[in-house]
């Protein structure tokens, strides 16, 4: 059996990273010669994880078919979103939670998809089917990526299952959820040590939605002042990443991870399908979006469909 690389999205968040490290876990157990790599460092929320649980993050990759020909996705399956020469590799496993969008394989393939709050949820629940015990170590690392993709489980996209899995990792890593999740949330949404650039690109994917190329980033923060106040350095960063990158469309969310409450920036066109989406009026490139925390749940499907109309 030759070797498989295991690997999340572009600009990587904290699932993405970790469900590949618990996928990888998972698929030794189960046979595979299998590694889990990243598309992208990881950043500060999944950073203070990996030193929180003494685990070296996985390493960095751009391309993979120079390494090996077989690969296994989690938290992922659009190809813009993926290693630049996926379509050069066979994709033999898929684990996600996101919409199915410009994927397909020329063989049969394990897919996986379930509309939870986060992959790591469903990879918890891919270890009890297989009788496979979770360590502790690696346990306390897959809570902290539901946390960190369902905000504490106050996410729109929590279902019960996360809520379950949450509940059940917890007791394995022998940690409390609550005031360890408050502490990671807060870990990541240092917005000083980071440029505009940094910002505007740190957990940003790319969709294509009526003939378009749109880009859309998230910022968490624990204090929204803290993003409205680089207002203007980043939209430049945004206008600055479009040109380079041939984006139509860019859009910040930034996140009160505390109280539910965004921000939302646009630049580029056409920015009446974005008021149209979100029922808002753009005031000078900008809207308070209360409520909205979910890119997968919130942002994407009313964009697609303001598209589509």
């Amino acid at each position: 059996m030759s070797k498989e690389l295991v690997f999340g999205h572009k600009s990587p968040d904290t699932d993405a990273i970790v469900a590949a490290m618990a996928y990888a876990y998972l698929q030794t157990k189960l046979g595979y010669d299998v590694e889990a790599v990243a598309l992208g460092e990881p950043n500060m929320e999944t950073s203070f994880v990996l030193k929180h649980f003494g685990v070296a993050a996985p390493r960095v990759v751009k391309t993979v078919s120079n390494e090996v020909d077989k690969v296994m996705l989690v938290d992922h399956n659009e190809p813009q979103q993926s290693a630049d020469d996926i379509d050069k590799v066979t994709v033999t496993h898929v684990v996600d939670h996101h919409r199915i969008n410009g994927f397909n394989t020329a063989a049969p393939l394990y897919y996986h998809a379930e509309p939870v709050g986060c992959v790591s949820t469903i990879i918890t629940n891919l270890f009890a089917e297989n009788k496979i015990d979770i360590p502790a170590q690696l346990a306390g690392l897959m809570l902290s990526a539901i946390i960190s993709d369902t905000l504490l489980l106050k996410s729109p996209t929590t279902t019960d299952k996360d809520r379950e899995a949450v509940k059940a990792l917890a007791e394995i890593a022998d940690i409390d959820y609550e005031s360890y999740g408050i502490e990671m949330l807060k870990a990541g949404t240092n917005l000083s040590a980071k440029s505009d650039a940094e910002l505007v690109s740190g957990d940003a994917k790319s969709f294509t939605m009526g003939g378009k190329s749109i880009r859309i980033d998230q910022i968490n923060t624990v204090d929204l002042n803290d993003v409205i106040s680089r207002e203007d350095g980043i939209k430049k960063a945004m206008n600055d990443e479009a040109a380079k990158e041939g984006y139509d469309l860019f859009l910040v969310l930034a996140t009160n991870v505390l109280d539910s409450n965004s921000e939302l920036f646009v630049v580029g066109e056409p920015k009446d399908i974005v008021e149209k989406a979100f029922n808002t009026t753009l005031k000078d490139d900008r809207a308070n979006l209360p409520g909205v925390v979910s890119r997968k749940k919130q942002v994407v499907p009313p964009l697609q469909e303001a598209f589509e109309a």
